[in-house]
């Protein structure tokens, strides 16, 4: 009896330990109001993410679908496969890149919240591992429920891939623009400054966060502030500013395009995400 007990009461002490650690890591003065940890089924929640599906933007490589979405130990798996599908809007004639290729070689996926979940202003909060081979493009990002892009707004929490062939951590934010049809504030790390710091780095999970409120956007990296974009200054020509409007959320992993040739590379390749989690004000 007294071994029950004893293993109860460590269990009971282990479960507040953590409820403990949970609340200490929700930041001063606000609340959780959503969150994805990743630890039930198999594959993403139906009722929070949405998947898409083919060959999408940036004339990448990869073909999205759901089969490279899965839930793992806790973790939601993004594979990037080496793989042919067949297109079924192949027109050899057509001049849009989503209809003139006859098979994508590659394969991958990409999930967002749209009509699911949105949120205006408050914390974003994401832990993840990228894949930083040759080729790959994850990303973290949000775009607004109203109006096309860039009118929307895109906000990139996180991007890797390559800025004059080297490769680089980014935190941006785009508009649409007075001069040019877009405009972009953005901040471009160089990766190997990560790699200096810790050589390591790569093999380890991260936590990227934004901090959004009516003023500003900031946008950090395991608390080292990459960029902050002032939202007096992301007004479309129209007026509308789409940073004052709800954001839905979106992670995927691309292949080719900005993340450079991947035809180097062993596949299959993962991008790991631990958890996503929104604060807003109390």
């Amino acid at each position: 009896m007294f071994q029950k007990i004893s293993i109860l009461v460590i269990l009971a002490l282990f479960f507040q330990s953590c409820a403990v650690q949970q609340k200490s890591s929700v930041p001063e003065g606000y609340k959780l109001i959503w969150a994805d940890e990743f630890e039930d089924g198999t594959k993403p929640n139906p009722a929070f993410w949405s998947y898409e599906n083919g060959f999408v933007r940036n004339e990448e490589l990869q073909w999205y679908q759901a089969e490279n979405a899965n839930i793992q130990d806790g973790k939601l798996v993004f594979s990037g496969k080496k793989e042919s599908v067949k297109n079924p809007q192949y027109q050899p004639e057509s001049k849009n890149w989503k209809e003139n290729r006859e098979f994508a070689e590659y394969t991958s996926a990409s999930i967002n919240t749209n009509r699911k979940f949105d949120f205006q202003f408050g914390i974003l909060e994401v832990k993840a591992k990228i894949d930083t081979s040759m080729g790959m493009w994850p990303a973290i990002w949000t775009l607004g429920i109203e109006k096309g892009w860039p009118s929307n707004g895109e906000i990139d929490v996180m991007e890797y891939y390559l800025v004059d062939q080297k490769p680089a951590i980014l935190a941006n934010a785009a508009w649409k623009g007075k001069t040019s049809y877009v405009s972009w504030d953005s901040e471009k790390i160089p990766f190997s400054e990560f790699l200096q710091k810790d050589p390591k780095w790569a093999d380890k999970y991260h936590i990227w966060k934004m901090d959004w409120t009516a003023d500003f956007i900031k946008i950090y990296l395991d608390n080292q502030l990459l960029n902050t974009i002032d939202l007096t200054k992301t007004k479309n020509p129209d007026g509308f500013n789409p940073f004052h409007q709800p954001h839905y959320i979106l992670l995927n992993l691309a292949i080719g395009g900005n993340g450079g040739d991947p035809s180097n590379t062993s596949f299959p390749r993962k991008y790991e995400v631990d958890y996503v989690r929104v604060y807003q004000k109390k």
